[in-house]
């Protein structure tokens, strides 16, 4: 009786502890429903756990519990900015983490810098996120970069002296990887022959690929998200082509090989990380707690999250203070943090210096094929 009533007060101190912490709000803003839910629904198992690992922060010796408040974008940019704005005005977050579509961090954005309040994107890749911002940062590579590396694999590579880009005119992301791509490979001696469009959403694509049929491109570079860029590859094989096709990030999602089945085999794609490349002790710890509470190899996306997280508690610790703007300047100063994804030192722009992989579709698997360096 004696044993079950010590236990019991241990209980009530250890809960009256929990409930006396203090605790900090960070908001996360993600595409949790919608045409790009895998993203949002990756990206949250990689902060969900970065907080399991890490959930409390010191602040002048004292311990804050930290308090993840989620938000559903939808995938929308009307959607994603209202989400920035509820979470600073109502929840008094001290950092957001989000979005993914660099639409949608866009739109985020100028609500973040309009309210002086820290953001960082874990995947947002086109410059327009970050550029001219002060309190906005990202903890992945830009489109600009991106663009050459898919470019220097299509010529150094694959061999491609002549692409078509299908572009989807309703994602910044999507253009800005197409405009990087296209300068790149013209200027390494490459000729785009086309440049077609199309808009998120559409599912017939047969009259942009009769187009290509006729061109005969060595390589048709998809700078889209996994959706469309699988129905694309269907339609494409069905309609004869076997031009090589390559991607940017926004294709990696496990739906990518549930949509596009065999039509997606021997796709290439540009990203940010593969379980290979590991080399930091935390990002072994995160892989071997990954593979333990989700049982399957650790995705891009999550990984990513889980270093927006990071970079942001280990910024809130650096300024030791709950005050934005000192945590704004902490992110800034963020040099060499040695995250899931390798070190991570943000520029004069917001922007991590990293470099990108190239994987592959095999088997139903994406299998790593080779880094490039910035």
């Amino acid at each position: 009786m004696k044993k079950i009533f010590k236990l019991f007060a241990i209980l009530i101190f250890n809960l009256s502890l929990a409930f006396a912490m203090k605790q900090v709000n960070v908001g996360v803003v993600l595409p949790m429903t919608g045409p790009i839910s895998a993203f949002g629904q990756q990206t949250w198992e990689g902060i969900k756990l970065a907080h399991q690992i890490e959930p409390t922060v010191k602040i002048n010796g004292e311990t804050y519990k930290i308090n993840l408040i989620l938000m559903d974008n939808r995938g929308d940019k009307a959607e994603s900015a209202n989400a920035a704005s509820r979470l600073i005005t109502q929840n008094n977050v001290k950092v957001i983490l989000g979005a993914v579509a660099s639409s949608n961090s866009i739109a985020m954005s100028t609500v973040a810098e309009k309210n002086k309040t820290p953001m960082i994107s874990p995947s947002s890749t086109n410059p327009l996120v970050t550029k001219g911002k002060k309190y906005v940062f990202r903890v992945c590579f830009i489109d600009p970069f991106q663009g050459y590396v898919a470019a220097k694999f299509a010529r150094n590579n694959l061999h491609a002296k002549t692409a078509v880009i299908i572009m989807d005119i309703a994602q910044d992301y999507s253009v800005g990887l197409a405009k990087s791509f296209k300068k790149a490979f013209e200027k390494m001696g490459g000729r785009v022959i086309r440049i077609l469009p199309y808009k998120s959403g559409q599912t017939d694509f047969k009259g942009i690929l009769t187009v290509i049929k006729y061109l005969h491109p060595d390589v048709i570079y998809v700078p889209g998200y996994y959706r469309e860029v699988a129905l694309i590859a269907r339609q494409a094989r069905q309609l004869g082509i076997k031009a090589k096709i390559l991607s940017g990030d926004g294709a990696e999602a496990p739906e990518l090989v549930k949509i596009g089945g065999k039509a997606v085999e021997g796709l290439y794609f540009t990203t940010h990380f593969d379980e290979k490349s590991i080399s930091t002790k935390l990002g072994k710890e995160f892989v071997k707690k990954y593979h333990e509470t989700y049982h399957k190899e650790l995705n891009s996306l999550a990984a990513l999250g889980a270093d927006a997280y990071f970079v942001a508690v280990d910024s809130i610790k650096r300024a030791n203070s709950l005050d934005k703007e000192k945590i704004r300047d902490a992110i800034a100063n963020t040099k060499n943090f040695p995250g899931v994804t390798g070190n991570i030192t943000i520029d004069k722009n917001g922007n991590a210096v990293k470099p990108a992989v190239v994987k592959k579709v095999e088997n139903g698997e994406f299998k790593y094929v080779t880094t490039i360096n910035p």
